[in-house]
């Protein structure tokens, strides 16, 4: 991504002779420079998403910086990128789920928001009149028809359901990870999920966490009990899964 003589980096819609849109890579790279790492989980009956609680700055109260954030009762979100962007993204995202609530009386299916934020990232690689947000989305919710659901939004507004995926600085290492854990373990219980979610990212980044340093979301439903609500896991329920990951190995 040399920025050369030809200028194609320099607009959001032109695509450069290779055909590449380097401002949509741009974009892409900006997520990483968060400096996190994030990790989701789909199991048989929940949905687990997992990221570092970083603060950028001592003087800075912990407790108003997150990167997960509750968009209706029943839908999760977890943005990895620019922490700016990551206030405009949750915004529309609640708009747009507020909008469907009142229009057709019932709460907004995890799949269609994804779409919607998806044909809205993908118009800003169209229009010059703004530039993509650098974040990563990741929506988790427990559908009444097809059971848990996990997509992933990206900057050039690709969206899509995963099993389990990652974004961040160690995204690559941690889905070569979540493969060979989904293959040998499909269909994961809530327990396993959490485990699964948070191992990994202690795997990927060789870190050995306390329940401070990490930020936890869940949704649960089915058989063996939940509401399909989403909820933040407090300090005290990571410590437990901690504790249980650190006497297994």
């Amino acid at each position: 991504m040399s920025r050369g003589g030809s200028g194609y980096d320099r607009h959001i819609t032109i695509f450069s002779p290779e055909g590449r849109l380097f401002q949509v890579e741009y974009a892409f790279k900006a997520v990483k420079t968060a400096g996190v790492t994030s990790i989701a989980v789909r199991g048989k009956d929940s949905v687990v998403f997992v990221t570092q609680k970083k603060v950028q700055d001592k003087l800075i109260d912990p407790s108003s910086v997150t990167r997960l954030f509750k968009i209706t009762r029943y839908v999760g979100m977890l943005v990895t990128g620019l922490p700016a962007d990551t206030r405009a993204i949750v915004q529309q995202a609640r708009q747009q789920a507020a909008d469907f609530r009142f229009k057709f009386g019932y709460e907004i299916p995890v799949d269609y928001l994804a779409k919607v934020l998806a044909d809205k990232a993908q118009v800003y690689t169209q229009h010059a009149y703004m530039r993509p947000l650098g974040v990563v989305s990741m929506l988790i919710g427990i559908d009444e028809e097809h059971g848990p659901q996990l997509f992933k939004v990206d900057p050039a507004g690709y969206y899509v359901g995963y099993k389990a995926t990652a974004v961040g600085v160690k995204e690559t290492e941690a889905h070569n990870f979540l493969e060979k854990k989904l293959k040998a373990t499909p269909g994961l219980s809530y327990d396993e999920a959490v485990i699964t979610a948070i191992g990994a990212l202690q795997s990927v980044l060789s870190e050995e966490f306390k329940a401070a340093d990490l930020e936890v979301g869940v949704v649960r439903g089915g058989p063996e009990g939940g509401d399909r609500a989403f909820r933040v896991l407090t300090t005290e329920d990571i410590d437990h899964f901690l504790t249980i990951i650190s006497e297994r190995d």
